[in-house]
């Protein structure tokens, strides 16, 4: 029912029940004595002015009211930009005004859900993008090196070396499958197991682990300093040292440094990790984080990477409720700051 419509029945009934009264007093002035004959009117003027009061009376929230329901049916047919709340309605009696603040918070949250929603689906069409450009290039790599090994003219060297190729290429999909599912897991459901890690250790066994791949490269480790211990999962926080200490170790080429800083400052643990490669260049280091971004060399294919190592580091970090930072040193190089809170911290 329309408010108008029951502001009006409203008013007929208080005026039939005004009339109705009146009719009553007039009845008992039958019993009592002669009535005149300007009670009539009397009585036809009550009810016409109850009718008026009413109708007057109800429009101070039905009409307000009315304005909340047309708004509440346009925000239900889509029209998500609508305001509850304007000059008309702060006018309005305050049970209505907290009816319509009420309605606008629940405005405002669908408005928040639908752009949410439509970034969301921006970023999944853009990562399904990316995925398919990456696993595009493997493929087509894999299908060259075999359709060649068919012909049976080919040279021995020349099918061994496309032999090599398919194995290149079908390890680099393993790792780019093996690092999908790696951020599906933490993004997916964010649960990370928590303990009481010691930083140092989690450093000492990433040089143990990679120190074979760094003989290979040249490539020189240090480690030194101390870190407060920190609530989290000692197999992830060895997979973000050993991603950053990876990434470094791939540009600053045979002779090159990578330091790793362990610290502790204003109630965080701090591991840098630095470099004296060539750095990054001049793009922005937010950049570096996200998924198969390539910016310059230090993001290229042929380096072997799978473009997802800093985004899982991001990852990794950000659900242990820490940040990373990443900047080109003065002096050339890449320096990457990770901060996570210390166990102190983390228990207050």
């Amino acid at each position: 029912m329309q408010y108008r419509t029951l502001r009006i029945l409203l008013a007929l009934i208080s005026a039939a029940v005004a009339v109705i009264l009146a009719f009553a007093i007039v009845v008992v002035l039958l019993t009592i004595g002669e009535p005149q004959p300007w009670v009539i009117l009397v009585v036809l003027c009550l009810g016409l002015v109850t009718f008026l009061c009413t109708y007057a009376a109800t429009g101070i929230y039905l009409g307000p009211l009315g304005r909340i329901q047309i708004k509440a049916k346009q925000l239900a047919d889509g029209q998500y930009s609508v305001h509850f709340v304007d000059d008309r309605i702060t006018a309005a009696p305050l049970g209505v005004q907290e009816l319509a603040d009420s309605l606008e918070t629940v405005a405002a949250r669908v408005r928040l859900a639908i752009a949410e929603a439509a970034v969301e689906g921006k970023r999944q069409r853009q990562f399904i993008s990316d995925v398919s450009h990456e696993l595009r290039t493997p493929l087509t790599a894999i299908r060259g090196a075999a359709e060649t090994m068919m012909d049976e003219d080919i040279p021995y060297e020349d099918r061994r070396h496309f032999a090599e190729t398919i194995v290149r290429e079908s390890e680099r999909l393993t790792r780019l499958a093996n690092d999908l599912l790696t951020l599906q897991r933490i993004e997916g459901d964010g649960e990370i197991v928590l303990q009481r890690v010691d930083l140092h250790d989690v450093v000492e066994n990433v040089s143990t682990l990679l120190s074979p791949l760094l003989d290979e490269r040249q490539v020189e480790l240090s480690v030194k300093g101390e870190a407060p211990d920190v609530l989290g999962d000692p197999d992830r926080l060895q997979q973000v040292v050993q991603n950053l200490v990876d990434n470094a170790s791939r540009f600053v080429g045979s002779g090159g440094h990578v330091n790793v800083t362990l610290s502790g400052i204003r109630g965080h643990s701090v591991i840098t990790v630095a470099d004296d490669g060539p750095g990054f260049g001049d793009i922005n280091p937010v950049r570096l984080f996200d998924r198969f971004y390539r910016g310059d060399s230090s993001r290229a294919r042929t380096t072997g990477g799978t473009g997802l190592g800093l985004t899982i580091v991001k990852a990794i970090v950000a659900a242990h409720d820490g940040t990373v930072e990443a900047f080109n040193l003065p002096d050339g190089g890449a320096c990457f700051i990770v901060a996570i809170p210390s166990v102190a911290s983390a228990l207050s």
